[in-house]
């Protein structure tokens, strides 16, 4: 058994890629931050919570608990304390997914604790105590790090079907969507945001649908159903997500005008009902109708006149707080236009080539369809948040998109640019994440100037300071700011 297991880990390239991904998640679970702090943190928290051990989607003692443990601030109280959904019970905007997702976690958590106490520790067996709390954050982390494998796993599907064999550009492309993202930061220090999961749950449907699409057939549809009302089930705004697997069966019935298809994608639709029954349920209980509260209706323009904004606004946007996304965008253009540097012998017009253009299509079609609705948002700017981070469900995307850049990237040259402006996208990326995090920057806003003297000056200098502030001084992080450095 060794003998073979040797043999696999020396001669298949990915079986190492997914064991360095394996090796490096176990060896940075310290670095997990074990907290609960921001109030979609309390919501998503007290969700797992009152189903656990309440039975129900009452969220009143779970709010007042961290209300007078100083979690929440005043501002939570007013929000989720003094008002009331349709059906008398505490307002929670967040769903049901992540507290599925948590839950065997939080149920091993739930079982040490029990034993614990059997051999006399003290501590409670109420479901808010620090082991439940680590047990949903590192349940973040390890989603977190699925996400990364999955999104290696669909480079390398489609840079397969575009005829690259070479596991190298996936592998870098999965490495910086980790690194240059605000994936990284909702993965580390502040888990228990639903972002992770998110990531995770689209990047499994994405990978489902790339199997599916090939044969289309029942089981392959009924599991892609599922993928995509779980994938609802963690952030409704990846609902939206759907249009590329649509758009893409609609124009293979369209081409074969197969019957067939018809059977497939009604099992698909009967799938995804029955999977996302739990929310249904959820919002009936919760707000006496299949939808989420009146609170959010209220905030959508369905228009999207913030698309723009949250894309490029110099304060907010996605592309000035992911700088990767500029290059991921062309590497979408490679994808959709067939101008990729694989398989130099494959043409352009031949059928595998098409394939993939139809494929990165559909893939730009998802991404936009996250800009449209980010935009439609009236609290498109997500001050206060750490980066855009609506879009951390876009990571296999975003990881497609740079695998197809890596890929073309042939001369020396040209790799050593793209190695360089990568790098620079990850350092930008740290540099904020730790400018947040220490306090050294505008928590509503980007300033450009400030953000990159203090990110390419500031912190090189006190990394020693940052790393050991991290390390055993962490309740420092995120939580009273100090002063803003005075280095400028």
């Amino acid at each position: 058994m060794w003998r073979r297991l040797s043999s696999s880990w020396s001669s298949d390239p990915d079986v190492r890629v997914f064991a360095v991904i394996a090796l490096v998640a176990v060896l940075t679970l310290p670095a997990v931050t074990t907290r609960l702090y921001a109030a979609d943190e309390i919501e998503a928290f007290s969700f797992l919570r009152s189903l656990w051990f309440d039975r129900d989607v009452s969220f009143d003692n779970e709010y007042r608990h961290f209300a007078d443990a100083g979690v929440a601030d005043a501002g939570f109280r007013q929000t989720f304390l003094e008002r009331s959904t349709d059906t008398g019970l505490r307002i929670n905007f967040t769903t049901i997914g992540c507290a599925l997702l948590w839950s065997p976690f939080y149920a091993a958590a739930d079982a040490g604790v029990h034993v614990a106490r059997a051999l006399g520790s003290p501590v409670d067996a109420d479901g808010y105590g620090r082991p439940y709390v680590a047990a949903v954050c590192y349940g973040s982390a390890c989603y977190g790090w699925l996400a990364v494998a999955l999104a290696f796993s669909i480079c390398r599907t489609l840079l397969s079907r575009a005829g690259d064999s070479r596991p190298r550009p996936a592998a870098l492309a999965a490495w910086a969507a980790l690194l240059g993202t605000p994936l990284v930061f909702y993965m580390f220090v502040s888990p228990p945001f639903t972002h992770a999961a998110s990531a995770f749950a689209v990047g499994a449907f994405v990978l489902a649908w790339l199997r599916v699409r090939d044969r289309w057939t029942v089981r392959g549809m009924v599991l892609l159903g599922a993928l995509a009302a779980l994938m609802a089930m963690v952030r409704e705004q990846d609902g939206f997500l759907v249009i590329g697997p649509a758009i893409d069966i609609a124009r293979a019935w369209l081409r074969q005008r197969d019957t067939r298809l018809f059977r497939v994608a009604l099992a698909c639709a009967g799938a995804f009902a029955l999977t996302y029954a739990p929310q249904a349920a959820a919002y009936l209980a919760l707000n006496g109708r299949l939808g989420p509260s009146r609170l959010v209706g209220r905030k959508m323009t369905w228009t999207a006149p913030h698309a723009l904004g949250v894309v490029a606004s110099p304060e907010h946007g996605w592309l000035l707080w992911t700088p990767l996304v500029v290059l991921a965008a062309c590497g979408w253009v490679l994808m959709v236009t067939g101008r990729r540097g694989a398989d130099e012998k494959a043409g352009a017009g031949d059928a595998p080539a098409g394939d993939v253009r139809w494929i990165g299509v559909c893939l730009l079609a998802m991404v936009l369809s996250q800009v449209y609705v980010s935009g439609s948002v009236e609290s498109w700017t997500v001050a206060g948040a750490f980066g855009q981070r609506r879009f951390v469900g876009l990571t296999a995307p975003l990881a497609a998109g740079l695998a197809f850049l890596f890929a073309s990237a042939r001369t020396r040259g040209r790799r050593l640019v793209l190695t360089a402006l990568v790098a620079a996208g990850i350092w930008w990326n740290v540099g904020l994440m730790v400018q947040f995090g220490a306090g050294w920057m505008d928590r509503q806003r980007l300033d450009l100037p400030q953000n990159a003297y203090n990110t390419f000056i500031t912190v090189p200098r006190r990394l020693p300071e940052i790393a050991y502030r991290y390390l055993f001084e962490r309740q420092r992080f995120y939580r009273t700011p100090p002063a803003t450095p005075q280095d400028r």
